[in-house]
C-alpha cells in the first residue's frame, strides 16, 4: 500500500513535466463496452496526468462521476436511444435527472446531456420522432430546475444525415430528414447548445481507398483541393466535412449554430477489408489533430471558430461488436500503455491492473 501511495504521489507531482498539447481543449470519448478496463479511479489519475479536461459519456454511469469529484474535469453524459420515448415525459425526464445528474452537480462538472446517438442516420422513423421532443423535456425540466445554462441539452448525428458534402459550400442535409432538422435547428438557436457531428475521415477512405487520398485524410501535406465556389482551400478532409455541415445548417436559415464535432478518430487495426486501419495511420491522424488544436486553428469557412473535437476513443474496448476496427480505436490500451506514438511525450503511469499485485509501476511513456 505504501508503494502505491508514493507511486501515485509521484505521479501528480509530476503532472507538469507533460508537454500541454492536450490540455488545450481537446476532448476525450470515454467508452466501456470491454470488460478489462481500469476502474474509474485509475482513469481518473490517466487523464490528469496527460491534463484533458474534458471527457465524453455514453451514459450516466455513477461509478465514473464519482470517480471524478472535485476534479475540474468537464463532463458530456449520454441518454441512449433506448431512453427517448421516456424522456418525453416531463416526470420521468425529472426522475432522471433526479437520479443521475443533481446528485453529482457539487463535485462533478457536467456541463451537457447528449439525448439520443445517431438517431436520424437510422432507419426507425418512431425514434426520429421521439428525439426532439425528448430533447425539448430535458431542457425545459433542466430550465424548471435552474440548471439550464449550466447544463446544455444536444444530441450527436453521423455524416450520413448529408444529402451532399461536397464541395462543402454546397453541403446539404438529406431531403427526408428536414422535416426532424429543421426544428432541431430552431431548438439549438434557442437554447444556445451546439450541433454535433460524428466525423470520420477513416470510412471514406476505407470505402474508396483509390480514389481518396490517404494524405489528404491523415492531414499529411498533399496538393488540396479548391471549393470552387468560395476559392477556399481544404488540405484535409475534416475540415472539408466540418464546413460541409456548416453550409447545410446555413441552408436551412441559421448561421448562429455552432458545430462540434462530438467523435473522430482512426482504427489502429481492422480486418482484412479495412484499408488503412493501421497503428502508423491512427498515430498521424490523432497526432496531426492534436497539433491542429494546439494552434487553436479553424477551418477554411470559419477562420475565428476554433475547432471543437471529441477523439474517439480513450480504451481499446473488446466487447464491441462489428468488424476489428470498432474494438481498435482507443489511445490507449487497457494496461494504461499507449497503442502508438502521437508526439506528445511526457511521465505517464504504467499501471497493473491485476487484482493479485494492486501496484502502480511507473514509466516514461511516449502518447
Amino acid at each position: 500500500m505504501a508503494t502505491l501511495f508514493r507511486a501515485l504521489v509521484l505521479l501528480l507531482t509530476l503532472t507538469d513535466l507533460f508537454v500541454g498539447t492536450l490540455s488545450l481543449g481537446v476532448g476525450i470519448n470515454y467508452g466501456q463496452i470491454a470488460n478489462n478496463l481500469p476502474s474509474p479511479s485509475r482513469v481518473a489519475l490517466l487523464l490528469r496526468s496527460l491534463n484533458i479536461s474534458r471527457v465524453k459519456l455514453y451514459d450516466a454511469d455513477p461509478n465514473v462521476l464519482s470517480a471524478f469529484s472535485n476534479t475540474n474535469v468537464d463532463f458530456i453524459i449520454g441518454l441512449g436511444n433506448e431512453y427517448l420515448l421516456t424522456m418525453t415525459d416531463s416526470s420521468k425526464a425529472q426522475t432522471w435527472i433526479g437520479q443521475h445528474v443533481q446528485p453529482y452537480l457539487s463535485q462533478t462538472k457536467i456541463t451537457c446531456i447528449v439525448v439520443g446517438n445517431e438517431v436520424l442516420s437510422g432507419n426507425d422513423t418512431q425514434l426520429m420522432s421521439y428525439l426532439l421532443p425528448a430533447m425539448q423535456t430535458v431542457h425545459d425540466v433542466l430550465g424548471n430546475l435552474g440548471l439550464n445554462k449550466q447544463v446544455y441539452v444536444t444530441t450527436a448525428h453521423s455524416l450520413a444525415i448529408l444529402g451532399s458534402s461536397f464541395p462543402p459550400s454546397s453541403g446539404t442535409f438529406r431531403e427526408d430528414l428536414a422535416q426532424y432538422i429543421q426544428p432541431m435547428l430552431n431548438f439549438h438557436f434557442q437554447a444556445n447548445s451546439p450541433f454535433l457531428i460524428n466525423a470520420y475521415p477513416y470510412f471514406a477512405y476505407k470505402d474508396n481507398p483509390g480514389q481518396v487520398s490517404l494524405a489528404y485524410a491523415l492531414f499529411q501535406p498533399n496538393p488540396g483541393m479548391i471549393d470552387p465556389n468560395t476559392n477556399l482551400k481544404y488540405d484535409n478532409m475534416l475540415y472539408a466535412q466540418i464546413d460541409a455541415v456548416y453550409s447545410a445548417i446555413k441552408a436551412m436559415g441559421h448561421t448562429d449554430v455552432k458545430v462540434k464535432i462530438s467523435e473522430t478518430g482512426w482504427p489502429s487495426k481492422g480486418d482484412v477489408n479495412e484499408a488503412g486501419a493501421t497503428p502508423e495511420n491512427a498515430g498521424l491522424y490523432n497526432g496531426n489533430l492534436l497539433q491542429r488544436i494546439e494552434a487553436q486553428q479553424g477551418t477554411p469557412a470559419n477562420p475565428s471558430v476554433a475547432i471543437d473535437i471529441y477523439v474517439f476513443a480513450l480504451f481499446n474496448e473488446d466487447l464491441k461488436p462489428g468488424p476489428a476496427s470498432e474494438r481498435n480505436y482507443g489511445l490507449y490500451y487497457p494496461d494504461g500503455t499507449p497503442v502508438y506514438n502521437i508526439g506528445v511525450q511526457g511521465y505517464l503511469p504504467h499501471i497493473d491492473y491485476s487484482f493479485a499485485k494492486k501496484n502502480v509501476r511507473n514509466s516514461a511513456s511516449t502518447f
